[in-house]
Order: C-alpha cells, then structure tokens, then sequence
C-alpha cells in the first residue's frame, strides 16, 4: 500500500533512472531473449490474465462505463495473442541502439554523424486498454530505455498482471526488473507529480481521452508526444472502384468502433454519390449504423430508402436497421467529431480538392484515406492532407504500430516533431552528434 505519494513516486523515479542506464547498454541478444520469453508468458498465463481481466470488467460495467470503454478494457485471446506476436515481431528487428547514420567529412577533417540513443526514462498514461501495458513495456525493452506505467483505475488489476509477467521476463533475462514500473495506486496526484520530474522522467506519453491528454500537455514540465482525438476519414473519389469503396467504407467504420484509427467521417465526390451512397448506406444500415448527413447526401440516401439493391437489402430491412430509420441531418458539430461508436458523418464534395479543405479544416490529423484509380488525385492527397498518416486504397484500420511493421506501438502520435504517426522503437529514441578526428585543431 503507498502511504506517502511523493515518496512513491520519487522511488518510481530514481529506480526508473537506474535501469535506464543498465537498458542503455544492455546487449541485443539479451533484450530480445525478455521479448520472446514475455510472448511465452503472455501465451502460458492467458486463461489467469482473462480471469483479473474480467474482474475489472465487471467493476466497468457496474460503474456504468459505456459499451466502448468496456471493449477497450477486454483481454479477449486475440488481443493477447496480438501482443505476444508484437514482442515476437519486435525481437526479430534489427537493434538500432547505436546506429551511427549520415557520417560526413568536412574540410576541417572532422567526419560528423549521428548517433541513435534511447531516451532513457518514459512516463506513460494511459486510459483503458491493459494490452497497452504490453505496447509499452515491449517497445521501451527493445530501444533500451525505462518506462513508469500509470494505467487508469479501471484496468487496474488486469495492467498489474501483465506487469507481473513484463518483471518476470526482464527477471529471466537477467535486466533489471525496474526497467518496467507500473503505478500500483489509482490516486490521480501521483499523474500530477509524474509530469513535473524533469530530474527523473525525459518526456511523458499520454494515451486516453482528449481531456487527460489537454491536462498533461498543460501542466507537465517535461516534453510531452501526445495525440489528441482520432476523427479519422474516407474520401471516395471519382474515378474509384465502386467495390472497393464499398468494402473499406465499410471496415474502416465497423471493423471495431472503438479504436482511435476508425473512420468517423465519410466524404463522397459528387460524380459518384448516387452511385455510391445507396450501397454503402445499406451496408451501414443492416450494421445499425447511424449516418448524420449534409443535405445533399441525405436527400441521396432518404430517396433511395425504398430503392436498396435486392442482394443488399437481405437482412437490412428490419425495424432497427431500416435505411430511413438511420438517418439524421447533420450538425457543424459533427464533422469535428469522434464518434468511437457506431455513427458516422457523411458529406457530398465537388472533387479531392473539396475533400482536402474539408479534413484539413475538420481533422484531427490522425488517418485520412482516398479511395480512388486516379494516380494524380492520390499523389495531391498525399501530398496535401496534414495528417500522421494518410493512406491510398486501404482502410484507415490499418493505422496500428503492429500493422506498420513496428512491432508495437507506444501510442499514434499527432505532433509534427520528432514522432508522428504510430509512435515505435525510432520514436522511443533520440540522436546525438558524433565527431570522429585524428588531432584536428580549429583554425
């Protein structure tokens, strides 16, 4: 039990600066054998995990949480399954601790590069999903640095038991077990004291909702990578493959509702709405997805309500995902907003210029996607949405560390320096001028 909170936290600190110069130095081999034994625990301890998982559940619900909150708290076999197969995957890359890149000779004689480093000490907070306890902790072990955890109150006894077995692997590994902490309180004043210990802590990565990431950019003294909300987009372009616009129109909002990478806004070139919209409005509807829509696409939708193809109307038609029944005037409100449940809003735009103005105006600059067959359209939107991530024919699902090849992620960040986009080992790291010479004196 903590008693003294400035105490505790002081502690958290001084053992988190200790390891992180152990971690600094630690060799590859060993930091891999942690990951892939922590993929092991994680695979052995599954069924345990989902029991103190599912107390915390329990607590969520009788709290009153609302629907997607309680599905990010679950530990369902998959998502274990994913975060063991992230250590895996991060174990597999190459160690980039040390790397020296961009060595040049200057006139003087000098030959200048730079050098890559950890960190050293992260302080993460984060709400909600426990597996983020794996995120962290992985990705923190293979870029040699050391992390304190602080999960939020209600995942508290699921983050406990899957740092119990990031301690063990580290343990095992011969690495110093402080290297991962996790706050073992719920008290808020220790967040309070975390942000301000510049002598401890080298930046803080909060991961929840827009009013803890607000607070922590406000009063914290130690830089802060941060990612406010995930208003996320899908622009259907003319010319695109009605099919394939249907299909990641469709994964990109229902895949999941709850992530931060799902589309919450839909925007339609005009050329195609009539074509375009019935279909995926059918689609939507049998989901019992709600789409709050501008005037134009409303008018298209509402009158093709009787009108739905046969082979997308099967199913569809009942009293709760009736196409009309689903239908809402949009507000200036909702184009800003993040749904994280099964709603969406819709608009009809002139062309990929429209579509630009609009989620550079609306966006959170997240992920933004075109969906199109037209080479120069694709490049201008690339080229010209200010978003972490923007994609060309794929769903905005795919916004994910482990889906980028990162093995995990620390979090998606939406700052423009030094990390942006899924938050992996790189962004956990830091680079420093290295001078090589032989006796060369400046004139």
């Amino acid at each position: 039990m903590v008693t003294n909170l400035t105490d505790y936290v002081v502690a958290l600190g001084s053992q988190a600066k200790l390891a992180s110069a152990l971690m600094a130095r630690a060799r590859a081999a060993t930091k891999n054998i942690a990951l892939r034994r922590l993929a092991e625990l994680l695979r052995e301890n599954t069924r345990a995990l989902q029991t103190d998982n599912e107390r915390d559940i329990e607590r969520a619900v009788a709290a009153g949480l609302s629907a997607p909150m309680v599905d990010r708290l679950k530990l369902t076999s998959m998502v274990l399954e994913t975060c063991a197969l992230g250590c895996e995957q991060l174990a597999a890359m190459p160690d980039i601790i040390g790397e020296i890149i961009g060595m040049k000779q200057q006139p003087s004689g000098i030959r200048v590069g730079q050098m890559r480093v950890p960190i050293g000490v992260f302080g993460m907070i984060f709400e909600s999903r426990p597996n983020v306890t794996i995120e962290a902790a992985s990705l923190s072990i293979k870029s040699g640095n050391a992390c304190i955890l602080r999960g939020g109150s209600e995942a508290i006894e699921s983050n406990k038991a899957l740092a119990r077995l990031v301690q063990q692997a580290l343990r095992e590994a011969d690495l110093p077990v402080d290297a991962v902490q996790l706050v073992q309180t719920t008290d808020r004043e220790v967040v309070g004291q975390l942000i301000t210990m510049p002598q401890y802590v080298d930046v803080i990565i909060p991961r929840g909702g827009k009013g803890l990431i607000e607070r922590i950019s406000r009063d914290a003294k130690v830089p802060v990578i941060k990612h406010l909300d995930g208003n996320c987009h899908v622009y259907v372009d003319d010319p695109c493959d009605l099919e394939m616009a249907v299909r990641l129109a469709d994964n990109a909002k229902t895949n999941k509702y709850s992530p931060c990478n799902a589309a919450e806004s839909l925007l339609v070139a005009r050329s195609v709405a009539d074509a375009f919209l019935p279909r995926i409005g059918a689609v939507y509807a049998a989901k019992s997805v709600e789409m709050r829509c501008d005037a134009e696409s409303l008018q298209i939708l509402e009158s093709s309500a009787l009108q739905i193809p046969e082979a997308q109307a099967q199913g569809a038609m009942n009293s709760e995902a009736n196409l009309s029944a689903k239908l809402a005037a949009a507000q200036e409100s909702d184009w800003y907003e993040e749904y994280l449940a099964p709603i969406i809003s819709i608009k009809v735009v002139a062309d990929v210029e429209e579509a630009i103005v609009h989620i550079n105006q609306y966006s959170s600059h997240h992920t933004d996607a075109i969906v199109t067959r037209d080479h120069m359209h694709a490049q201008a939107f690339l080229r010209q949405v200010d978003s972490a991530s923007v994609m060309v024919n794929a769903s905005t699902r795919f916004a994910d560390g482990f889906e980028y090849g990162l093995g995990a992620e620390i979090g998606i960040s939406t700052d423009k320096f030094h990390a942006r986009g899924p938050v992996g080992i790189e962004g956990l790291t830091s680079l420093k001028y290295v001078v090589l010479g032989e006796g060369e004196v400046r004139k």
